[in-house]
């Protein structure tokens, strides 16, 4: 069986999965995942939106060493290799933080187009496959 990391951020596995945000009716903000209240003006009045596919590179790095605890990707010391994370603005909604599916410097670049996708992550102790969103490179 195939699940989400964190199955109420995202409607994985529906095909085109899309990231689940929060909008106020208060002030208008629109945030990343949904809260309870509004990380802008505290009220209460959020709703759940789905957030767009695709988006653009405005900030990235590259991951060059294992991630410690409470990390749970397979990799060991042996077989890991680096990737990228960025920051994506989603068409003019809200930005969204997240792994990128490359992790070649030379390859990225800030203002390149990108599009939300689902790598495997883990295996969990039951035998499911583990999913997490990440950003490629379109």
């Amino acid at each position: 069986m195939r699940r989400a990391i964190a199955p109420d951020i995202s409607t994985f596995p529906a095909d085109d999965a899309q990231l689940i945000g929060g909008h106020c009716a208060a002030c208008e903000a629109t945030v990343f995942p949904n809260q309870d209240h509004c990380p802008n003006c505290s009220k209460g009045e959020m709703s759940e939106v789905l957030l767009p596919r695709t988006g653009t590179l405005v900030a990235w790095t590259t991951q060059g060493f294992l991630p410690g605890y409470p990390y749970k990707g397979e990799e060991t010391q042996d077989s890991f290799r680096s990737f990228g994370m960025g920051l994506v603005q989603l068409d003019d909604v809200v930005r969204v933080e997240g792994r990128l599916t490359e992790g070649d410097p030379e390859k990225l670049d800030f203002g390149m187009p990108v599009e939300l996708t689902w790598i495997p992550f883990y295996t969990d102790p039951e035998g499911n496959e583990v999913f997490t969103f990440a950003f490629s490179p379109v």
